[in-house]
């Protein structure tokens, strides 16, 4: 089967039979699904037969593609995509940019940022400056990427108890989602900061509900954990792709230093080692 998802595929029967093999599935399985012949779809793949526009959405639910592969799909079959794709600074994009940094906002003095499909930092709030004040500025030239900076050395792993553990389960999400999707400039990515990570992460037993990082600040350590929310119903490309993480104190004493050093920053004094 890898042999046979080496070339890239083109026509709308190709795109089809590249996303059904992705997906582990027969034409039979794909045909019993989708409640339609194997002979239709044997055809619709091979190109002998031109599949309608309402055929190639019915295929896109039931092999669930990523919506951007959608349009692709689409527009191989000669049809106009179904859904938006603008880039985040477009004047229609405005409500949602708007909306989100509200809700950034609203996270203070909790740090909280926005992340495209590749973990680049796209907006954040002041408070997230905590994140990145005194690692490599190297890792700091945009586009800065976030989930590098959390595993590089130098980078958040410098200024706080950010170990394995920590990135682990998103970089493991990460690697299932590159290979769900088909996203090779994502399976790089993954590559790429795994290698940064020990060869043997901890495994030590868990002695609380989530994983927490403690973040070194002139009032004493601030521990962490984060969440990860995404827009629950995207119709765009690029707002599909969008992540929302927000870092929340773990236990009382961290949420009285983050009120202190959000006080501070506002009052113009340095805040971070």
């Amino acid at each position: 089967m890898t042999a046979e998802l080496l070339e890239e595929p083109q026509t709308a029967g190709e795109l089809i039979r590249f996303w059904r093999l992705r997906r582990r599935l027969s034409q039979l399985d794909l045909a019993l699904d989708a409640e339609m012949s194997t002979k239709h779809l044997s055809f619709v793949e091979t190109g002998r037969a031109q599949p309608s526009r309402q055929l190639l959405l019915h295929l896109s639910n039931q092999l669930d593609l990523p919506i951007a592969e959608r349009n692709r799909l689409l527009l191989a079959g000669g049809f106009a995509p179904v859904y938006l794709d603008q880039p985040y600074q477009a004047d229609s994009m405005r409500p949602l940019r708007e909306s989100l940094h509200q809700l950034l906002d609203a996270h203070m003095p909790n740090p909280a940022l926005i992340v495209d499909g590749l973990w680049n930092l796209i907006d954040a709030n002041d408070a997230a400056s905590l994140l990145w004040t005194g690692v490599d500025p190297e890792l700091l030239k945009p586009p800065v990427n976030m989930l590098r900076l959390a595993v590089h050395p130098d980078g958040l792993p410098s200024v706080s108890s950010m170990t394995a553990a920590c990135n682990l389960p998103l970089i493991r999400q990460l690697k299932r989602k590159s290979r769900d999707n088909a996203d090779k400039a994502l399976a790089e990515l993954v590559d790429e900061v795994e290698s940064y990570l020990p060869d043997k992460p901890p495994s030590a037993s868990a002695q609380q509900p989530m994983v927490t990082l403690d973040l070194r600040t002139t009032l004493g350590d601030v521990r962490l954990f984060t969440l990860i929310a995404t827009i629950g119903a995207p119709l765009e490309v690029t707002a599909a792709s969008l992540a929302i993480e927000t870092f929340l104190p773990a236990d009382a004493t961290s949420a009285d230093r983050l009120r202190e050093l959000a006080a501070s920053a506002m009052n113009g004094v340095a805040s971070i080692d």
